[in-house]
């Protein structure tokens, strides 16, 4: 357990929030939601919250999700 008291310590999260996936593609808050919104990044719906699963992310960097909502 570490200082928070979360029993996950050392387990890898298996999503991001749409303001860390803005983050990390270098692009503003409000163009990552725009994308959530036209399909382009994938979402998970959980209560009101969205979260970008990151394998999807990586399959979209890796140009086999499409950003434009093709494969390959």
């Amino acid at each position: 357990m570490n200082s928070k008291g979360n029993e996950t310590a050392g387990v890898e999260r298996l999503t991001l929030t749409v303001e860390e996936t803005a983050h990390l593609l270098g692009i503003s808050r409000g163009l990552a939601y725009e994308m959530v919104k036209s399909g382009r990044l994938p979402v998970i719906h959980l209560g009101r919250r969205l979260l970008v699963p990151k394998h999807g992310l990586q399959e979209i960097l890796r140009g086999t999700g499409g950003v434009d909502g093709t494969k390959g």
